[in-house]
């Protein structure tokens, strides 16, 4: 059985499947009897939703909505298949990020253009298209009603300019896709979280990623919900420690980095590499270096290209 957790007041989590166990998770809400899915994953995911349901005692009929933080393939690469397993719901998506959905070739050549063919057809596979007719655009401030349970939509860019969070009002908790950064269970410690930001390409902007944590404490939540991988609580220490550690990787990559091309990537993956496994020694992981290296090899990787393309776009023409 895959990974599962129940929070309490119609929440749950499962594992997305995604790549490895407890990368990627899929939330649901509940509420009276009506469910909205927060992400989808990628297509290997709806087995993993189908089952959830089932063992929630639910059944396709009773989703009403599947809210996309973010129209990354790792968060919404599922969503056209999902869609057309869930014929009652709809979909929600940043006003960015509903042409994607419903023509999703460009979203795919983009992607293509950072994974390789390849990657993208073993991990992601047929991205199937949304209709449009059942898709709603979530502008700031938009709110979904799910059974008289608000959640409302609230514009986070930063990590991507199609990025929403969404705010549960019946909790307080909050869904953060990527902006709230990653935190891996692997790294926790006596209860502690260990969380690092991610810088994605291809629209990484560190001010405005200060800024969306910043409006995510002024909410005040009790925990946040990350797809990778799942709650965290100490809001107010997290989000210090994410400030303090992005404006860390921005200066590694402003200030500590020479050359270009393949040289300047491998340096900085390299320098984001040691600045990692260091602010994990300090934490008091005790996973081995190569253990934590499986763990954080991809996002290493990503993570060094979204500041290679913030670091170019700066440059003047």
């Amino acid at each position: 059985m895959f990974d599962w957790r129940d929070y309490g007041n119609g929440i749950v989590a499962f594992d997305a499947g995604y790549v490895r166990p407890i990368l990627a998770a899929i939330h649901i809400v509940v509420e009276a009897g009506r469910v909205a899915f927060i992400d989808t994953g990628s297509n290997d995911a709806l087995p993993n939703a189908l089952a959830m349901l089932d063992r929630l005692g639910l059944d396709v009929a009773a989703v009403d909505y599947i809210i996309l933080t973010h129209i990354h393939l790792d968060h919404a690469g599922g969503a056209g298949s999902m869609m057309a397993a869930l014929p009652g719901a709809r979909l929600v998506v940043h006003p960015r990020g509903v042409r994607h959905m419903a023509e999703p070739a460009r979203l795919v050549a983009g992607v293509t253009a950072v994974y390789g063919e390849e990657y993208v057809e073993r991990v992601y596979g047929e991205i199937v298209a949304v209709p449009a007719e059942r898709i709603i655009a979530a502008p700031d401030g938009h709110v979904v009603s799910l059974a008289g349970r608000e959640l409302l939509c609230i514009d986070t860019p930063g990590h991507a300019r199609h990025h929403i969070c969404i705010v549960d009002r019946r909790t307080g908790g909050i869904f953060s896709g990527d902006m709230f950064g990653l935190s891996y269970r692997e790294h926790d410690v006596a209860g502690r979280a260990f969380i690092f930001p991610t810088t994605t390409p291809t629209q990484f902007e560190p001010e405005a990623m200060h800024a969306s944590i910043d409006r995510l404490v002024s909410f005040h939540p009790e925990a946040i919900y990350l797809t990778h991988y799942s709650r965290v609580r100490d809001v107010a220490a997290l989000a210090g420690d994410l400030h303090r550690r992005l404006a860390a990787i921005v200066a590694i990559a402003e200030e500590g980095v020479a050359g270009s091309g393949e040289q300047r990537h491998g340096a900085l993956k390299d320098e984001l590499t040691r600045y990692l496994l260091a602010e994990l020694r300090a934490h008091g992981c005790p996973l081995p270096e190569g253990r934590a290296l499986e763990i954080w090899e991809a996002d290493l990787e990503l993570d060094a290209q979204g500041l290679e393309v913030w670091l170019d776009s700066r440059e003047p023409a």
